[in-house]
């Protein structure tokens, strides 16, 4: 395999200092190696291009690769107007790269972004299949909605409502600062994480949350299946409202509303709110260690 992949970049065609302008002046393009290359105004430069090797390289018009497959880029830079930059692409790999332009990453498959920043990250990360985030610090309302099986290493976001809609996400030592993460997921593991936000995690199944510290007003309602093990709740209001949980909390909890079934274990519960005419109260199980 490795001597295969010798060979195809000894047969890429090098392309040094171009600077692009117009629309797709690199239309379908094959084999190439792009380095310290300008891709100006003018869309979708490298549209349906294959194999790319980009390098020290920049984008300052919209939609620079759509439909490509085989993509590495290495140091290079989206500028806010390369806007929708990676829609429909395969195989890309993103790595020590500045992305200020919104709206990128769309219906990818194998996607891997790393040492990473994205600080305009609106609707960023959509519809993607099979992806990897290590160390990228993003901003930005939406991001990776409705993205199944993402692996999550060292990612700081700020920005609402993320991970809407996601399926099989595994996020470890990240920091999210995020109101209504994780709503409507399946199947999401967080471990070793920060996060801050309201209305954490509502409408989902299977979230299990480890060695994580949460703030949330009204976190980890209506959920099926939620496990806590080992997590801190600081400045946690009305939690558990309609979820089925096993939750090992190492804290106190200010208040806890409505669960609908499991146990609930923490240092102590300021408030305890339980509406008989809504749950039945025998089916939760809740010890206090204090």
């Amino acid at each position: 395999m490795e001597n295969k992949q010798k060979e195809e970049m000894s047969k890429m065609e090098e392309i040094r200092q171009g600077y692009y302008t117009g629309e797709r002046p690199l239309f379908a393009g094959k084999d190439l190696k792009i380095v310290d290359t300008i891709f100006g105004e003018g869309e979708s430069p490298l549209k349906e291009s294959k194999n790319i090797e980009l390098l020290d390289s920049m984008f300052k018009w919209k939609y620079p690769l759509w439909y490509s497959n085989q993509v590495s880029a290495k140091n290079c830079t989206w500028f806010d107007m390369a806007r929708a930059g990676v829609w429909y692409s395969n195989h890309v790999t993103v790595e020590d790269c500045a992305i200020e332009a919104p709206k990128n990453f769309r219906r990818c498959k194998d996607l891997v972004i790393k040492n990473t920043s994205l600080p305009n990250a609106q609707e960023t990360l959509w519809h993607c299949d099979e992806v990897v985030l290590e160390q990228v610090v993003a901003k930005g309302d939406y991001f990776a909605m409705n993205t199944n099986n993402l692996k999550v290493d060292g990612l700081i976001l700020y920005g609402n409502y993320s991970f809407d809609g996601c399926h099989n996400v595994e996020v470890r030592n990240s920091k999210l600062l995020s109101k209504d993460a994780f709503w409507n997921t399946e199947n999401v593991t967080v471990y070793d994480s920060y996060i801050s936000g309201e209305y954490l995690g509502w409408n989902a199944k299977n979230l299990t949350l480890i060695n994580c510290t949460i703030e949330s007003l009204q976190g980890m309602c209506y959920i099926d299946n939620l496990v806590m093990k080992n997590c801190k709740l600081i400045n946690t209001t009305l939690a558990f409202e309609y979820s089925t949980v096993d939750a090992e909390i190492n804290s106190k909890i200010d208040s806890v509303m409505n669960p609908a079934g499991g146990t609930i274990t923490a240092d102590e519960i300021g408030e305890l709110i339980i509406e008989k005419d809504r749950v039945n109260p025998d089916k939760t199980v809740i010890t206090c260690r204090g």
